[in-house]
């Protein structure tokens, strides 16, 4: 039986559903947010109830955006539209934007094909990527999800779904390490797996 108030167990059973962080870290996370005895508590609570009022997805590339509007990438006047980075995650994208190489738009997929985890293409943004390459205007497609078996998977079947189109479907290099995450990658390498991107060929 745990000697805490119920409140703070349960604030540090939250902060345990977090990737990364166990009993202890989740502990010390509340104990310091209990310790500040300053607006914190409020200001991350106000925060937290604004991400999950106001957050979710653009219509148009499925990146992280407010209240159904376009992202500040697609939003932006001066990024190339014939260019898609098709990527995982939005992670993935603040990864390959840290790198200022590439002037492109992208296209977040919501992860990869994992049939293990029940994770099939239907559950991908696919549609809607497909949806717009038919509209036209796309030269070309960098097909940028992670160098592991699920990864590839996913750009193998998506180079299949737009064979025969007018359209260059590109990979990044392999300066991403096998198993590597875009994440956790360094901007250098990424900016080199940009520039050195190969055509795909499925």
């Amino acid at each position: 039986m745990s000697s805490l108030p119920d409140a703070v167990e349960a604030l540090i059973t939250e902060l345990t559903r977090l990737p990364g962080i166990g009993r202890k870290t989740a502990q010390r996370l509340a104990f310091h947010l209990l310790k500040s005895r300053s607006e914190a508590p409020r200001r991350l609570a106000h925060v937290l109830e604004r991400v999950a009022s106001d957050v979710t997805f653009c219509p148009r590339c499925n990146n992280l955006s407010e209240r159904g509007e376009l992202c500040t990438i697609c939003s932006a006047p001066r990024r190339n539209e014939s260019i898609v980075c098709v990527v995982e995650t939005p992670t993935d994208v603040l990864a390959i934007e840290r790198t200022g190489r590439f002037d492109g738009s992208y296209h977040v997929l919501g992860g990869s094909i994992n049939p293990l985890e029940g994770v099939g293409p239907e559950d991908l943004a696919l549609d809607s990527l497909f949806a717009r390459i038919d509209d036209g205007g796309i030269r070309e497609l960098i097909l940028a999800s992670s160098a592991t078996l699920e990864g590839d998977t996913t750009a193998l079947f998506i180079a299949r779904q737009v064979q025969g189109r007018d359209l260059k479907v590109t990979r990044l290099a392999r300066g991403i390490p096998m198993g590597g995450d875009l994440e956790f990658s360094d901007e250098h390498t990424i900016s080199r797996a940009i520039q050195a991107r190969t055509d795909f060929e499925g």
